[in-house]
This record gives structure tokens, sequence and C-alpha cells, in this order.
């Protein structure tokens, strides 16, 4: 069982060692994250855009129906 968790251990060292991260390790303060904050506002920017696009959508369609209706 101690053979299995260290093995585990060791394999899951090993495959981090290969994963990128979003920041550089030799930068210092605010611009060793600035892949993780450029990623992050672009994120926020598209759910803004795709939640207004659905919103205005929802908008007309719900008057388009309600005009219908009556």
């Amino acid at each position: 069982m101690i053979a299995k968790t260290k093995q585990f251990s060791n394999e899951v060292k090993a495959e981090l060692a290969k994963a990128t991260w979003p920041w550089e390790p030799n930068e210092k303060g605010f611009k060793k994250y600035k892949e993780l904050t450029d990623s992050t506002i672009i994120v926020l920017v598209a759910m803004l855009l795709l939640g207004a696009f659905v919103a205005f959508w929802d908008l007309i369609l719900s008057q388009v129906v309600s005009w219908l209706i009556k």
C-alpha cells in the first residue's frame, strides 16, 4: 500500500513538472501573473458580451411572443 502511494506521488510530481503554468516563475510582483490576468480579462469580456447578446434576444423574442399572444 505504501509503495503504491509513493509511486502515485512520484507520477503526480512527474506530470506536474510537464505542465505549463499561467505565470512566469522568474518574474516578480504583478508582472508574474500577466498571462493569467490577460486570460481572465478575455474570459470576463467574452462572458459579458455573450450575456448581453442572450439578454438582447431574450427581450426581443419575449416581446414578439407577447405581441403574438395578445
